[in-house]
């Protein structure tokens, strides 16, 4: 059984047992999420939502709060001695899934 979910403007497929990394969310490490914007329920049958699917929920236990490996931006101009260099780590949120209900 597996599910489509929405959070944080992203869509993930999940399953029972799943480790998923979604947008930081606001929850401490062993906390209980509730996912309620399912889009799809695939199992025995299919169950499509318009646009969510009613009553269905994902469970899951939030496992990390960490942040993605450092991307560089680089920006430059060239002959006109403009260059400008950041760095970014995007925060996001390790969860397990628990269990994906009607």
């Amino acid at each position: 059984m597996y599910a489509i979910i929405k959070t944080g403007g992203k869509q993930y497929k999940v399953s029972e047992g799943d480790l998923v990394r979604v947008e930081k969310l606001n929850n401490e490490v062993g906390e209980t999420v509730e996912f309620d914007q399912v889009l799809l329920v695939a199992g025995d049958e299919v169950k499509v939502g318009a646009p969510y699917v009613e009553n269905a929920k994902v469970t899951a236990t939030v496992e990390d709060q960490n942040k993605e490996k450092k991307i560089v931006v680089f920006k430059y101009k060239p002959k006109k001695k403009y260059r400008k260099k950041h760095g970014h780590r995007q925060p996001y949120t390790l969860v397990k899934i628990d269990s994906i209900s009607l």
